[in-house]
């Protein structure tokens, strides 16, 4: 699991981002990367803000929490979530996997 990696404040993310979708989520995970998919367009930085708002309201963090710190104009980005452990995260995406 390469895409998740433990930081001093929280943790690091590899993400895809699929813009122009029919709804922003969080896909799955797969070996390299979270992959998500936002609705926003990838046009002036609103598939970003949108990619921030969706990690911000799925982790219970304030906006300023997600910061992104690579891939400003790529589908490949590296995200930061401060005060988010790495095991909140899995644990939440695990949660989002199983059936209900």
């Amino acid at each position: 699991m390469n895409w998740l990696c433990p930081a001093p404040d929280g943790c690091v993310l590899t993400v895809k981002a699929t813009p122009r979708a029919k709804r922003s989520e969080i896909v799955g995970a797969d070996p390299e990367w979270l992959r998500v998919r936002l609705q926003a367009p990838p046009v002036d930085g609103k598939a970003n803000e949108e990619l921030i708002a969706l990690f911000s309201k799925r982790f219970r963090v304030p906006k300023n929490a997600v910061e992104i710190l690579a891939g400003d104009v790529s589908r490949h980005k590296r995200v930061k979530l401060r005060g988010v452990a790495p095991a909140a995260v899995l644990a939440d995406i695990g949660r989002q996997s199983t059936p209900s």
